[in-house]
């Protein structure tokens, strides 16, 4: 093992790093934890690492001080029946003087899959001078896991699938402001290629139909791998038709009593409590994200029904049916994707006369953003209805400003309280990336 594990550190540290578009992700390391990235699958995590070890390159870190492991390599398969304490010994076998006088960078891909390995990574802090970065798939190491296993010493940090900067950017699509007429016109279009093909990297180059068959792949991976492997479930084909549900019904309002009544109607046998679970396992997948009433009391905001939204608006589009979604909740679902990648704190929110906006959403270091998405503003009826509910919020929140997302509507409207500014998916999505510049 310690001849494999020497051969693999010297491979590593003379391959060439693959590092793709530079994510718009501020990670930062603190002493004393590990560094752990997080998210659905393939959003990019491993790629983000060999990101990771280019800017330690670039700030004069030399290679040899990089120790970089994928535990998915077959040639590591025995490494699971070893004492890890093996993997510094390899190490330090070939560079004896770096030991306790230089920091060694370990990057573990896939660590999940080594038995105790969060005693090791914890040894591995504790006695050497090192900084460890870590991603595991989201089957075997989730956010609260982490938390749980490494006792407080790492600190998670979620990777998404693109957003639209980073698909820009993937397409070499100048987006620098200010805009001219034809870079407007550039991004404009690329917003529709993005539309239509979701931020999952490996997606972002393909056409339709290989598209939709990888995005039909992810689906059945969380399903079978995150959810029925992970957890032991039995009914394997009740939650496939609960995850179903949701995807067809992304940015509608769902209650457990609802959904354990649909999954009856076909016959599952399934208890109201079971389907909880299951909601809290997808969520746990970074799959399925459930959005709750705002309201400043905890328990009126859990018991209202609660939106659902998938992480990516072309993924659901991929994996739905085609009967339910419309293109109108693709669009909320985009809009809550990004708004996700910036802050957690997102609520729907209902007026006093029951009027409901889409999101309230509260971003670091500013007031809250209360934000309502419509396709188009063209029908009179649909443009009434929809600034008197902002503009009810509005007041009741007491904001001055709301914003109403469109396809492609652009106007500024003046309300008795403030203004209301419409503004198209595309302008609205270079803001929020210019608000987590701001924030990060």
């Amino acid at each position: 093992m310690l001849d494999v594990l020497r051969e693999l550190i010297l491979d590593a540290q003379e391959m060439p790093l693959d590092t793709g578009i530079p994510r718009h992700l501020d990670v930062r390391t603190v002493p004393g934890k590990a560094t752990v990235c997080i998210g659905v699958r393939r959003s990019g995590k491993s790629t983000f690492m060999l990101q990771l070890m280019s800017r330690l390159l670039d700030d004069g870190v030399p290679r040899e001080n990089i120790l970089h492991l994928n535990f998915f390599d077959d040639r590591l398969h025995a490494l699971r029946h070893s004492d890890l304490g093996v993997i510094t010994e390899a190490y330090f076998s070939l560079y004896p003087e770096k030991k306790n006088t230089e920091t060694i960078y370990c990057f573990f891909d896939e660590v999940q899959v080594l038995p105790h390995w969060e005693p090791f990574v914890d040894r591995l802090m504790r006695t050497e001078q090192s900084e460890v970065y870590i991603t595991g798939s989201s089957a075997q190491m989730l956010s609260r896991e982490v938390a749980t296993q490494m006792r407080g010493r790492a600190l998670s940090w979620e990777i998404f699938p693109f957003s639209f900067e980073e698909f820009m950017e993937f397409h070499d699509v100048d987006h620098s402001e200010p805009l001219s007429t034809r870079k407007r016109l550039a991004v404009q279009k690329a917003f529709e290629h993005f539309w239509e093909a979701g931020g999952f990297p490996e997606v972002a180059g393909l056409d339709r139909r290989l598209r939709t068959m990888i995005h039909q792949e992810y689906l059945n991976t969380v399903l079978f791998r995150d959810l029925v492997e992970r957890h032991d479930i039995s009914h394997p084909q009740a939650v496939a038709d609960l995850t179903h549900r949701l995807i067809d019904n992304v940015a509608s309002l769902q209650t457990a009593n609802s959904l354990t009544g649909y999954l009856k109607s076909l016959g599952h046998k399934i208890s109201r409590n079971r389907i909880t679970e299951y909601l809290a396992w997808l969520e746990d997948a970074f799959f399925i994200y459930q959005v709750r009433l705002f309201d400043a009391s905890l328990s009126r905001s859990n018991v209202n029904p609660k939106k659902i939204y998938c992480v990516d608006h072309a993924l659901a589009a991929s994996a739905g049916s085609g009967i339910l979604v419309n293109t109108g909740h693709l669009l909320e679902n985009l809009i809550f994707s990004a708004l996700r990648r910036i802050t957690a704190e997102i609520f729907y929110y209902r007026t006093g006369n029951g009027k409901e906006v889409d999101f309230v959403a509260q971003v670091p270091e500013r007031k809250r953003m209360l934000i309502q998405v419509c396709e188009s503003m063209v029908d009179q009826g649909t443009r009434s209805r929809e600034v008197a509910a902002i503009s009810e919020a509005m007041t009741e929140l007491g904001l001055a400003e709301g914003t109403i997302v469109t396809r492609n509507e652009n106007d500024q409207l003046a309300v008795t309280n403030g203004v209301v500014n419409v503004v198209p998916a595309w302008r609205f999505l270079l803001s929020l990336s210019s608000e987590a510049e701001k924030t990060s």
